[in-house]
């Protein structure tokens, strides 16, 4: 062999230790994204004022509707609220399927075993699974207070909801794919 093939040959296949730590490194940085997830998924859903009108009244996951500290509500906001209960449901379960689903990534990097592969993969699964919950009772939310709507009207807390949702779709796809390409 001449030493130009020997060089490709390290350039088409790098060294097991380099693609050890890509792999490790990627895993970790998933890992990572997927708590901060977790934790503003979490934030946004305890504190549940999603949106303001009229600079005034808050329309919340918890509580439909709040003016100040007195509750004043319209015969159609009480019927949104029976809406709510599908909306506060499907973004709790969201948070509890993502929190499995973060331990299993978390899991499967601390003992690495013949299973590690498999709960990753199941990890990123429920990661899936917590994003299309997520952004289900996101949809309702928004779809139920389509009248009261404006861009400006939406406050941190959706915004941290919204981001929430975008990474649990993110690192569940990108899970999935480091444990085939992997493989």
């Amino acid at each position: 062999m001449t030493a130009i093939s020997v060089q490709m040959q390290k350039a088409v296949h790098p060294q097991p230790g380099s693609r050890m730590f890509f792999e490790t490194f990627l895993r970790v940085l998933i890992t990572i994204s997927v708590a901060l997830a977790v934790v503003l998924s979490s934030i946004s859903v305890c504190d549940g004022q999603w949106l303001s009108y009229n600079g005034e009244r808050l329309f919340g996951v918890w509580d439909i509707c709040r003016n100040g500290v007195e509750i004043q509500c319209s015969l159609e906001l009480v019927g949104l609220s029976h809406g709510m209960v599908a909306v506060r449901s499907l973004v709790s379960l969201a948070v509890v399927v993502a929190i499995f689903g973060l331990e299993l990534l978390m899991v499967s990097q601390l003992c690495e075993d013949g299973l590690s592969r498999k709960k990753w993969k199941l990890g990123s699964v429920l990661l899936l699974a917590s994003f299309l919950l997520a952004s289900a009772g996101t949809l309702t939310y928004v779809l139920l207070l389509k009248e009261y709507i404006a861009l400006s009207s939406f406050t941190l807390t959706f915004w941290c909801q919204f981001l929430g949702v975008f990474l649990f779709n993110l690192n569940g796809i990108s899970g999935l794919y480091i444990n085939r390409l992997t493989a």
